[in-house]
């Protein structure tokens, strides 16, 4: 059965990456929500995508010089308030944003001290990834690969790749199954191309609408 992965949450419903969009995934079917985390300039993780907060609250410039409490007011989650609304509920994929950025506090540490063994670390970073194994073994990691990290090097050290939909091949698909990778495509939203990624045997799917992609899933192709 290929996983629902909902991308930031609801996000085609609700605000990405916030509280109500991840209870409405929940509500969707997903089987995962997805969510970025990074952190403000007093060492809390918090969940947000964008590197600045112009596009989505009324504050400017970058959130890591932005306190814990100032971006609360304006509706960024903590990692902890996040995960005290989805623990249990549904599972879980946490990606590491901008882990080279931090140098106050040691970023990788202070989220990883936070998650469960059944929980999913995401990131582009293989760095990241390999602090994230080296705190916590039991933690199942994805790559998404690409130019600069190849399936076979992230078979090393990940669970699991991730894929851009205008990347993914069969050959591709393929060789991570061979070396024993389950693998997931982001973001797909298009009825068309769910059906043929499911097809060539994707494990997961990211995408902004859950509910459509589950009712796809539940109609004979």
């Amino acid at each position: 059965m290929t996983w629902v992965i909902a991308h930031r949450g609801a996000s085609f419903a609700e605000t990405e990456n916030t509280l109500p969009a991840f209870e409405r995934a929940i509500a969707d079917g997903a089987d995962f929500v997805e969510f970025d985390v990074q952190m403000s300039v007093d060492g809390e993780p918090v969940v947000f995508h964008d590197e600045d907060l112009d596009r989505l609250t009324p504050l400017t410039g970058p959130l890591r010089r932005r306190r814990a409490a100032e971006l609360r007011e304006v509706g960024v989650a903590t990692l902890d308030e996040v995960l005290d609304v989805v623990r249990g509920r549904i599972g879980v994929m946490a990606e590491l944003k901008n882990a080279n950025r931090y140098r106050s506090f040691p970023f990788v540490e202070r989220v990883v001290a936070k998650l469960s063994p059944e929980h999913v670390v995401i990131s582009f970073q293989s760095r990241a990834l390999l602090d994230a194994r080296r705190l916590a073994p039991e933690l199942r990691l994805v790559q998404h690969v690409g130019p600069r990290v190849s399936i076979r090097a992230a078979a090393r050290y990940a669970w699991g790749v991730g894929f851009w939909d205008s990347a993914v091949t069969p050959r591709g698909l393929a060789r991570a199954r061979a070396l024993g990778l389950a693998t997931a495509v982001f973001t797909v939203n298009d009825e068309a191309r769910t059906r043929e990624l499911v097809a060539l045997g994707v494990d997961g799917l990211f995408t902004d609408r859950p509910d459509r992609l589950r009712a796809v899933l539940r109609r004979p192709g």
